[in-house]
């Protein structure tokens, strides 16, 4: 079932950022963040995309990298490549 409140979409997110850097959901808020807060790489980061773009079908420029940082600017990245 496609998510479709930011509520669930921000969950689906979260669980997607949680997997791919090894934490606990319940370490992430939206505004950590995932290079200081939870050592994430480069490299963790392109995975978050790659995995963005294939849960919710859209593509998402790798020059918007350094705008996902945290939670919510994931979830804003991802809501303007998805049309949300």
């Amino acid at each position: 079932m496609a998510a479709e409140t930011r509520e669930e979409r921000l969950e689906v997110i979260k669980e997607i950022v949680c997997d791919i850097l090894e934490i606990e959901e319940d370490e992430v808020t939206e505004t950590s963040l995932f290079k200081e807060d939870h050592s994430a790489d480069s490299l963790r980061a392109i995975e978050i995309l790659a995995a963005l773009e294939k849960e919710f079908g859209c593509v998402i420029n790798q020059s918007e990298l350094p705008r996902m940082v945290n939670l919510k600017g994931v979830y804003e990245v991802v809501s303007e490549s998805a049309g949300w």
